[in-house]
């Protein structure tokens, strides 16, 4: 049978769509098949590593009872890593710090790119209006007024209004505010860390959590660098002797939180207290500074700051001792607000109030430097 050329043609495009067809065909089949067995990869993964409830952990892992559900335990590494995109009742302790770790490592880039003191926070330079840092009976209610707007943009300090009383002006050293930075960096990063990887094994469980304490520690010592250091920059000798007594005694809670025993959740109490007894260190400068100053337009406004700082210090160390709110509904907060989760905030709010108050000495330094009468202290 002859076939003309047109007929040739046509058949073979119907074989040519055919066959295109049958490959859609077995390509489809081929992506359902692979989705169909990602899926039963993630569901047999989910069984391999499940969520326990707080009876199911091992004993080294039972430090609150009041969560009772979504707890992980001995899972491999890249699974625990993998965990922080889900939702179980540590992934919001990961994420707080772990922000807050970026957000400071933000602050600081910023800071070394800028030539002056960068304000990443439109909220410091913008809390106070120059007649209220003129005011020396400043009140909390202005302080948070002040404060409800808050813009995330690169902004240069403010200028002040106050002519400096010498045109030779020095910039002051940048090396303890940097101190400060590292440390609270570290703290968040390591936090972050622990609560991720500390499901691993007992013996990660009780390395990372002495890398926790160790960073909470650095974290209060190096916050009292800059504030020591700028406010007594013309009288070395309470530089050395406060900055010496803060170092020693944070050398001294680094090595007893280092015991094993010190470790888990027994002695929650002891370590906040001995957090605390660190951070109340301070008053002994703070009053002497508050003194010295007394007649320093911006004393109240970096008092304020700092004990912003403070409240949110201790306020958090409350929740974190008293283990509030899950303690009144056990099981309600397994997944989000519980105790840990406001007090990482809350550490949080107090690094910045404490890098705020930093940014004012700061400011303040490099344009009066030790000029009599001008300096934060005399």
């Amino acid at each position: 049978m002859n076939y003309s050329d047109a007929e040739i043609r046509k058949q073979g495009q119907l074989v040519k769509k055919r066959n295109h067809n049958n490959n859609k065909g077995k390509d489809q089949t081929l992506l359902s098949y692979s989705n169909k067995k990602k899926k039963k990869m993630l569901r047999h993964e989910r069984k391999r590593y499940p969520l326990l409830c707080f009876w199911e952990l091992p004993e080294y892992m039972k430090d609150n009872e009041y969560i009772l559900r979504y707890y992980r335990a001995n899972w491999p590494l890249k699974q625990a890593l993998f965990s922080v995109f889900r939702w179980h009742n540590e992934t919001l302790n990961v994420w707080t710090h772990l922000l807050g770790f970026l957000l400071f490592l933000g602050l600081t880039l910023a800071n070394m790119m800028k030539p002056g003191v960068v304000d990443l926070l439109g909220l410091f330079s913008r809390s106070f209006s120059s007649s209220a840092e003129k005011n020396v009976s400043h009140s909390f209610k202005d302080l948070f007024l002040g404060t409800t707007t808050i813009l995330f943009d690169l902004k240069q300090q403010a200028p002040m209004k106050m002519e400096p009383k010498s045109s030779d002006l020095v910039i002051a050293a940048r090396w303890p505010f940097y101190v400060f930075l590292c440390g609270s960096m570290f703290c968040l990063l390591s936090s972050s860390i622990c609560h991720l990887f500390s499901c691993h094994s007992h013996s990660l469980n009780l390395f990372l959590l002495r890398i926790d304490y160790v960073g909470i520690t650095v974290m209060i010592i190096t916050s009292f660098f800059p504030q020591i250091y700028y406010v007594f920059l013309c009288q070395p000798h309470w530089q050395l002797l406060y900055l010496a007594g803060i170092t020693a005694m944070g050398l001294f809670t680094i090595a007893t939180l280092l015991s094993p025993t010190l470790s888990t959740g027994k002695y929650r109490g002891f370590r906040a207290m001995l957090f605390c007894s660190m951070g109340l260190f301070g008053i002994v400068p703070a009053i002497h500074a508050s003194i010295v100053n007394w007649g320093n337009p911006r004393r109240n406004v970096t008092l304020a700051y700092e004990c912003t700082m403070a409240l949110s210090y201790l306020i958090g160390t409350l929740f974190y001792v008293t283990r509030v709110p899950e303690r009144w509904k056990p099981g309600w907060f397994d997944i989000a607000g519980h105790s840990h989760q406001i007090f990482h905030v809350l550490v949080i709010v107090g690094a910045l109030a404490h890098y705020a108050a930093t940014l004012k000495m700061l400011d303040w330094r490099d344009n009066f430097g030790c000029d009599n009468g001008t300096g934060m202290a005399q």
